[in-house]
């Protein structure tokens, strides 16, 4: 017997399976089912975010650039069929990073294209990612009303009658 089913059958948590011939562990049946879909979404998203770590750190990428790229990333393996068996295992881990959001976007233009044929292309990615961007404009309002902006270049003048106050 292999180490994992081993695992599975003395502990009585989990419950292996196939995904389009590949095993994995897909599903989680007694009490120990939150605890391990926590620790595989926090270990495929912390992955995630190591490698972005590293891009910031090693390469003279900027921020913008890596983050566009995880989103691309999303969308390409989304595009070939690799991220969603990563959803289905992952969970939270897979859809709630940038590559999520590409991941998102081609799954709903999929969608839009078998319903509206060519017009779909270009309103699934919309509707399919709205719910994050309205998501993001809503916060960053709420945000906006509880800080308090700050002109940098005010901050660096020194004070007269006419900027004092």
């Amino acid at each position: 017997q292999s180490l994992p089913f081993f695992f599975a059958k003395k502990y009585n948590f989990a419950c292996f399976g196939h995904y389009k011939g590949v095993k994995v562990v897909f599903h989680v049946e007694q009490e120990g089912i939150m605890i391990l879909k926590y620790l595989l979404a926090f270990a495929f998203g912390g992955g995630l975010c190591l490698i972005g770590e590293i891009f910031i750190c090693r390469t003279k990428l900027t921020p913008a650039r890596i983050l566009v790229g995880f989103v691309v990333v999303g969308a390409i393996l989304s595009a070939v069929g690799v991220y969603q068996p990563l959803v289905d295992i992952f969970g939270a881990g897979a859809t709630v990073p940038l590559t999520g959001f590409g991941h998102s976007v081609v799954q709903a233009t999929k969608e839009a294209v078998k319903d509206y044929g060519l017009a779909g292309v270009f309103s699934g990615g919309i509707t399919g990612a709205s719910a994050g961007m309205a998501a993001a404009v809503v916060f960053a309002a709420v945000a906006a009303l509880f800080s308090k902006p700050k002109n940098k270049e005010l901050q660096k003048m020194p004070k007269t009658r006419a900027t004092k106050g």
